[in-house]
């Protein structure tokens, strides 16, 4: 039965890629297509809630063969279920299977649409081996396999072009951070068989391993290939662009599956960075700039995709944050609520775009500013936006507000006295009022005020097989926050996930319970849920009336400081200037030159010698036999003299 848990999203993706390629009448049927593509991913989630509700508290693992073997090496096809492994898997399956669903009415009509089930159904088979793996190969396996469906799911319509860069760039990306990873996994391989020990590189002998000095560098370089993943400072720029393929591939990188891997790998090898407190610190630096620095950018943006987009950006940095602070159990919280109200925003602006387009009577069917007074046509959509856009926010009671708030929480207690680790949890708090403010202005352009748009056809909700998603995600984003509820009540006692995660093996730093105090994070919760509030409020004054004259106060109030953030810090740019363009003109004037002059000179310089040396023995070939028997003569001649007198 757990077998079934990874081989059906693998038999989805075979059955709809084949049939659909092999067979017209079976391609054309989009309702077994899609039925097909959903039971494959929603039948693992009941094996997986099944598993969960059974679960004993001892990690069940299962080998479906033998992988490889080379000298100390021997590797298992082997998963394991455990605490952290059936949270995450939970969360893939379940939001997974509901993105499927959605697709179903929002991929209609589309000619690949077989095409786009089989690459959903691949994403999630790749996930499950990321998440399920016994050992770094198998999560290996996962690892690459969500970057090549990013690849195919972010360049679906690749007929289009800046599609397809979107896509080489998502890839490219990936491949930086995924080198370091192979080096860190070199490095513990190393380390593990330096006694001659057998080691099939499983996480229970990674846990259990004293690495000495490489311990630093095994976590730094798995921290490296995590920023590609889950799109962290200097990598995060593939993430935005990721939004040129349909919206339910937006959701599901965003939400349940690729962004998340990183989280999922540095709380699993927990015990690691405990060890060494300065690559936390590195972690930690690079989570805050990347939360800050996206939300800022977020502020700027008109496409309500590209909102989200660094919106996610931003909350990753608050997980990484979470895990600099030794907050593991704290980071794994906000992934699983993250994921509830994040997929419901994403397939929230799908329905959004879905309306617009039908409207025919304007040119961007993304951006915001084109919009206005949708909740007279969209009732779910705006509602279920709306409820989202307060738990991303931090609004009491809603899931974003617990897991938020429990991160800062965190990083403000990692250390006794004032530190430098004071000014990220100010960050952090900053960046909340910012989300708020933001998401805010996203909720209010869209869908409140009046209409900024003309046409015959008017907008129109959404079909069920969409809606209902939504709902569900709503309704999860609303009492999400209740799995883990905040320090304050008991110290922890009943915080149930961090319990559930800590006995897997996820260890948090002694010292966040150390030095908190039960009236101290009252302050500190009360004062965030207060901020959030204010922030809702004041964006929502801000854009209540006229509702464009909000953002010409907002370019007013920051000068030249927005356009700095609408051009995204010109980070595309600089990355261009100093990596791309020396790269491009490497290629036209050195290699360009080494290839037509030495290269193509030396193969056409030997064709040159041996179409000279043929130019002279072909003057041999004359075609007479007179002349032919002179030559035998000569060389008669010849051998004769060598022999008598040589």
């Amino acid at each position: 039965m757990n077998a079934l848990i990874i081989l059906l999203p693998l038999a989805g993706a075979l059955l709809n890629g084949l049939l659909g390629f092999w067979s017209p009448a079976y391609r054309k049927n989009e309702t077994l297509i899609g039925a097909i593509g959903t039971l494959m991913v929603a039948i693992p989630f009941i094996l997986v809630l099944l598993a969960f509700l059974g679960f004993e508290g001892e990690a069940v693992s299962f080998s479906l063969f033998s992988w490889m073997q080379a000298g100390d090496l021997q590797i298992d096809f082997a998963y394991q279920l455990d605490q952290l492994s059936l949270t995450m898997a939970l969360v893939v399956t379940g939001v997974g299977a509901l993105i499927h669903l959605y697709s179903i009415g929002y991929m209609h009509g589309d000619p690949g649409f077989y095409r786009f089930f089989a690459y959903l159904n691949l994403f999630i088979f790749a996930m499950n081996n990321l998440i399920l793996g016994d050992n770094m190969v198998v999560m290996f396996l996962g690892w690459e396999g969500v970057g090549l469906c990013s690849y195919l799911l972010i360049g679906f319509w690749y007929q289009n072009m800046e599609f397809s860069k979107a896509a080489q760039k998502a890839f490219i990306a990936n491949r930086i951070g995924d080198f370091a990873m192979l080096v860190a996994m070199f490095l513990i391989f190393r380390e593990l068989s330096s006694g001659g020990i057998t080691t099939g590189l499983t996480f229970t002998e990674i846990l259990n391993a004293d690495f000495g000095d490489s311990t630093y560098w095994i976590a730094l370089l798995v921290f490296i290939a995590a920023t590609g993943k889950s799109a962290q400072i200097p990598l995060y720029v593939w993430l935005p662009d990721a939004m040129a393929g349909p919206t339910p591939v937006s959701a599901l990188i965003h939400a349940a599956t690729m962004v998340t891997s990183g989280i999922y790998l540095i709380a699993r090898l927990s015990p690691v960075y405990l060890a060494v407190p300065d690559v936390m610190t590195i972690v930690m630096v690079i989570g805050g700039l990347t939360a800050i620095m996206a939300a800022l950018i977020a502020m700027a943006q008109n496409d309500i995709k590209k909102v989200l987009a660094y919106s996610t950006v931003s909350q990753l940095g608050y997980m990484f944050m979470a895990l600099g602070a030794g907050a593991f159990t704290a980071a794994i919280f906000h992934v699983v609520t993250h994921a509830f109200f994040k997929a419901c925003l994403f397939l929230g602006s799908g329905s959004v775009i879905h309306a617009m387009e039908h409207t025919h009577a304007v040119k961007d069917p993304q951006d915001i500013r084109t919009m206005g007074g949708l909740k007279k046509y969209l009732p779910s959509t705006r509602n279920t936006f709306w409820i989202s856009s307060l738990a991303i926010s931090g609004i009491i009671p809603l899931a974003g507000f617990f897991s938020k708030d429990e991160i800062l929480s965190s990083v403000f207690f990692y250390t006794e006295s004032f530190s430098v680790y004071k000014i990220f949890w100010g960050i952090g708090l900053f960046t909340a009022l910012l989300t708020a403010f933001y998401m805010t202005r996203l909720s209010m352009l869209t869908f409140e005020g009046s209409e900024r748009f003309s046409g015959d056809h008017k907008p129109h909700e959404s079909p069920a097989s969409m809606t209902i998603p939504l709902w569900v995600l709503a309704a999860l984003a609303i009492v999400g926050g209740f799995i883990n509820l905040p320090y304050l009540i008991g110290h922890g006692e009943f915080q149930f996930l961090g319990h559930f995660l800590e006995e897997a093996g996820v260890m948090n730093a002694e010292s966040i319970h150390e030095n908190a105090t039960e009236m101290a994070e009252i302050i500190l919760i009360g004062l965030s849920a207060i901020l959030a509030i204010l922030a809702v409020l004041f964006a929502r004054n801000v854009y209540r009336k006229d509702q464009l004259a909000g953002d010409e106060k907002l370019k007013t109030f920051l000068g030249s400081f927005y356009g700095v953030m609408e051009r995204k810090f010109y980070v595309d740019e600089i990355y261009r200037a100093i990596i791309i363009r020396p790269f491009e003109n490497f290629g036209k004037n050195g290699l360009s030159a080494l290839d037509n002059n030495v290269v193509d000179g030396a193969v056409e310089g030997l064709a040159n010698v041996v179409g000279g040396i043929g130019a002279v023995f072909k003057r041999l070939q004359s075609g007479l036999v007179s002349n032919y028997l002179f030559v035998l003569t000569i060389g008669v001649v010849a051998m004769l003299g060598y022999l008598l007198f040589g």
